[in-house]
C-alpha cells in the first residue's frame, strides 16, 4: 500500500516544551504531535519539521510533513488532531503533497521574528513572548548594524555548539528588518536556513548595539573573526517565533 504524504502548517506556544525535537524524559512539540497522530490514526508516525526550535521558542508558521498508510481527508485530519492536541499547539492547515516534498529540504525561505519589550516596566501579557530590555534602544543604529549581516557570510561567530558536526557555517541572510511600534521592537530575520542559535545570536548582538555597547564597526570585526565570543550573547528564547516558511 502506498503511503500518503501530508504537510501541516501549525503554531505553538513553546513555553511549556523542551523545544521541538524528541528528547528522553522531556515534553517536546514533535513528541506531542507524534503521540496525537498515533492516537488518532493508529499508526506510528514520524513527523519532520522545517526547523528545530529551542526550549521556550514559539512558532506561528512551523511546517511539518509525515506519511500515513491510511488516506485521511485533510480537513478531517486537521479537526481530529486539534481535538486531541493541548491548547498551546494548533494545526492551521493540512495538505496532501507529493512524496518529493520535504518540510526542511524543500524550503526556500524561513522568517523568524524576535520581539523586544523596550520599556522600564514589562507588560505582563508579553512576558512569555518578548524579552524585556529596560534601557532605551537606538533602533537606527540597530538597522545600520543589521545591514552588515545581510548577504552571504560565514556566520561561525554567530552560532553555538550544536553537539553535532556542521560541515559549513556559511549562510545567506536575505533580509533583516527592524521596526518599533510604541515599546515593542520587532526584528525580522529571513534566509534559506540558519545555524544553531544563529538568529538569537544575531538578535542578542543587535540588542547590544541598540543599548550602545557595540558599534557597527564591531559587527564587521566580529563577523570577520569567525570565532564565537562573549561579545555575541544569545538573546532569550521567549522572544523568538518561527514566523513563516516559503516553498
Amino acid at each position: 500500500m502506498n503511503a500518503t504524504r501530508y504537510k501541516l502548517t501549525m503554531g505553538y506556544d513553546g513555553s511549556a516544551y523542551a523545544g521541538w525535537q524528541v528528547q528522553p524524559k522531556q515534553l517536546t512539540v514533535q513528541q506531542t504531535l507524534e503521540g496525537v497522530l498515533r492516537q488518532l490514526t493508529g499508526e506510528t508516525v514520524k513527523v519532520h519539521g522545517s526547523g528545530r526550535t529551542d526550549q521556550g521558542v514559539h512558532a506561528r508558521g512551523q511546517v511539518v510533513h509525515f506519511e500515513l498508510l491510511s488516506g485521511w481527508p485533510c480537513d478531517r485530519l486537521r479537526k481530529g488532531m486539534n481535538a486531541l492536541l493541548p491548547p498551546d499547539i494548533r494545526i492551521f492547515k493540512v495538505d496532501r503533497v507529493p512524496e518529493t516534498f520535504h518540510a526542511r529540504r524543500s524550503a526556500v525561505r524561513k522568517e523568524y521574528r524576535y520581539f523586544i519589550w523596550n520599556d522600564e516596566v514589562m507588560n505582563p501579557c508579553q512576558r512569555l513572548y518578548a524579552t524585556h530590555i529596560r534601557r532605551p534602544l537606538d533602533v537606527a543604529q540597530m538597522i545600520s548594524a543589521a545591514r552588515l549581516l545581510v548577504g552571504r557570510h560565514d556566520f561561525a561567530a554567530f552560532t553555538a555548539n550544536p553537539n553535532r558536526e556542521v560541515e559549513c557555517t556559511v549562510r545567506d541572510v536575505q533580509y533583516i528588518r527592524i521596526r518599533k511600534t510604541g515599546p515593542l521592537v520587532t526584528i525580522c530575520v529571513a534566509g534559506e536556513g540558519f545555524l544553531y542559535k544563529m538568529v538569537r545570536s544575531i538578535c542578542g548582538m543587535l540588542i547590544r548595539v541598540g543599548v550602545g555597547e557595540l558599534s557597527a564597526e564591531d559587527i564587521s570585526r566580529i563577523l570577520a573573526s569567525k570565532i564565537r565570543t562573549a561579545h555575541v550573547p544569545t538573546a532569550p528564547a521567549c522572544g523568538l517565533f518561527l514566523w513563516k516558511v516559503w516553498y
